[in-house]
This record gives C-alpha cells, sequence and structure tokens, in this order.
C-alpha cells in the first residue's frame, strides 16, 4: 500500500510541475510570435494535454478494441467542458477574444455533425470516415495558426518578455512539461485506482472517477495552471481544441486503424443510451459554453455553475442507469 501511495504523490507533483512548465512554454510561444492565448491553446497546447488519449485509442485500435474511442471521445468532451471548463469560468469569468474563438467552434461543431452523421443515421465509423476526421484536424491546424499569424496581439510587454527565454528554452519547457503531465497523470490514475480498490470502493466508482477523470487531468492542470497565471483564455482554448481533437484526431486515427460500428452498452427507454443521452448532453454543454460566449464577448459565472450542476446530474445518472 505504501508503495502505491508514494507513486500517487509522485504522479500529482509530476503533474503540477508539468503543468507549470507546458503552461511557461506555450504562453512564451504565443509572446514570441504574437498569437493569442486563445489561438495557442486550442492548437500547441490541446495537443499536448490529448496526447494520452491519443495513445490510449491508438494501442486499443491495433489491439481491436476501436470501439473505446467512441467512449473515451464523448466522455472526454463532456468533462472537459462540464468540469474542466466549468471550473475556469467560475472562478476566473470575463471577457474573450471572440474573433479567435470563432473557428475553433465552428469547427467542433461541424465535426460533430459529421460525428453524429455516422452515430444515428450510418451506424458504423467506417475507415473513410476516419481519414476524413483527420483530415479535417490537418485543415483546422493550418486555418488556426494562419489567423493567429494574420491577426496577431502586440505588446511593449511581449517583446521585453520575449528576451527572457530563447526558442529552444521555450520548446523545451513544452516538450518536457507535456510529458510529465502525461507520466503524472498515468501514475495518479493507475496507484489512485489501485489505492481505491484496496480501500473497498466500487469498481463502477472508480471507473467513474478515476479513470474518466484520468484521461482529462492534463486538461484540468493546464486549465488550472493557466487561471494561475492569468491567462484564463488558454485555458479555455485548450479545452476547446481538445474537444475537437477529440472527435477529429483521437477517433480518426482510432477508425482509420480499425473501424467499428457504433458500440450498444447501457439502454435507456429501450434505446441505445449513447444515442439519448451521451451525445446530447456532449451538445448542450458545448453550446452552453460557446453559444452565450461569442453572442456576449464574456464568460458568466452563471455558465460555469451551471454547467458543473449538469456534470453532476450527468454522474449520478450513471450510476442509477
Amino acid at each position: 500500500m505504501l508503495i502505491p501511495v508514494l507513486l500517487f504523490a509522485l504522479g500529482l507533483v509530476l503533474l503540477i510541475k508539468g503543468g507549470d512548465w507546458f503552461v511557461d512554454g506555450a504562453t512564451g510561444l504565443a509572446r514570441r510570435f504574437h498569437l493569442p492565448d486563445i489561438v495557442v491553446g486550442a492548437t500547441v497546447v490541446s495537443i499536448g494535454t490529448t496526447l494520452p488519449e491519443v495513445m490510449v485509442s491508438a494501442t486499443g485500435a491495433l489491439n481491436g478494441q476501436g470501439a473505446m474511442a467512441y467512449g473515451n471521445a464523448i466522455g472526454s468532451i463532456i468533462c472537459n467542458t462540464a468540469l474542466i471548463a466549468a471550473i475556469s469560468v467560475t472562478c476566473n469569468p470575463g471577457p474573450v477574444n471572440v474573433k479567435s474563438m470563432k473557428m475553433p467552434v465552428l469547427f467542433f461543431f461541424g465535426s460533430v455533425a459529421i460525428y453524429c452523421f455516422a452515430a444515428y443515421f450510418l451506424g458504423e465509423f467506417s475507415r473513410v470516415l476516419g481519414f476524413i476526421l483527420l483530415a479535417i484536424f490537418v485543415v483546422y491546424m493550418f486555418l488556426t495558426v494562419r489567423q493567429g499569424l494574420k491577426d496577431p496581439e502586440t505588446s511593449e510587454d511581449d517583446h521585453e518578455e520575449v528576451k527572457e527565454k530563447k526558442l529552444w528554452q521555450e520548446l523545451l519547457l513544452l516538450v518536457v512539461g507535456a510529458a510529465l503531465i502525461a507520466v503524472g497523470a498515468d501514475l495518479l490514475v493507475d496507484n489512485g485506482t489501485i489505492i481505491a480498490t484496496k480501500l473497498g470502493v466500487p469498481e463502477t466508482v472508480i471507473a467513474l472517477t478515476f479513470v474518466a477523470l484520468g484521461t482529462s487531468l492534463p486538461e484540468l492542470v493546464t486549465t488550472i495552471t493557466s487561471l494561475r497565471k492569468g491567462h484564463a483564455s488558454l485555458g479555455i482554448g485548450n479545452v476547446i481544441g481538445a474537444n475537437i481533437f477529440n472527435l477529429v484526431l483521437v477517433s480518426g486515427i482510432s477508425v482509420a486503424l480499425a473501424p467499428f460500428e457504433v458500440p450498444v452498452g447501457k439502454m435507456l427507454f429501450g434505446i441505445n443510451a449513447s444515442l439519448v443521452l451521451d451525445i446530447p448532453v456532449m451538445l448542450a454543454v458545448m453550446c452552453l459554453l460557446t453559444i452565450p460566449t461569442l453572442l456576449r464577448k464574456k464568460l458568466s459565472r452563471w455558465q460555469g455553475l451551471v454547467l458543473l450542476g449538469i456534470y453532476a446530474a450527468f454522474c449520478i445518472l450513471q450510476f442509477t442507469m
């Protein structure tokens, strides 16, 4: 029991330190190239924090378990939006860069439309769909970076702060920070599960907490670290970007490697629960986070509180089904 506790603590330390370095590297690059925080969060940071899901889904697909990406994508988006983004919005509501936010939001809902078409009308995720999703990822990255370079945010402070670190130092912070986050999350989930099992916590509780939240720990750490360092837009951009990547990168790789039919797990009203509960909740929480924000050009605390309430209700419903 002592070793799992020590490894759990080590994982927590690695997550915290990795989050510090990752955000420092990302914001350093943003200042150097005069990119908005939300653009960096929706591209570079999102790729780094989504790496654990990519590795898990790709490995699963190669082992003939491609369908696991279906649940991972939907579950991670709900957790990212209704828990992680909700914490950020509740703690630090305020104005956002709407111009930079529009493209990630449009790409998310465009990707969701394709994903839902496959789930509701085709009933399967084919290899062709996987390549389409990966193509969307490439286009998204190209357009987002181009937009950021076309409409830079400059200030005198930016030029002064860039001199503090060299480019290779910022890249090193980014890479090492991402690696520490991935290793820390893995240690935390694995050893947290061992500790919970030895304490007699039911397997369903373990799956819903340690395992489900574990895949989103990098996003959670990055968002909290961004808040602490005064870069709330970076955290929100990370969440939106990670949600897009869960649909087009994680799912795209998995489906391209191993096509699968829409899996049937729990039933609700005699229908596949993922079609009447999980996907609608995923759409609802993203609409709640993005639409009022784009219309009012700011994030409000009520959004965060409502999202947290939805996440709590969703988790409770999972227990009672």
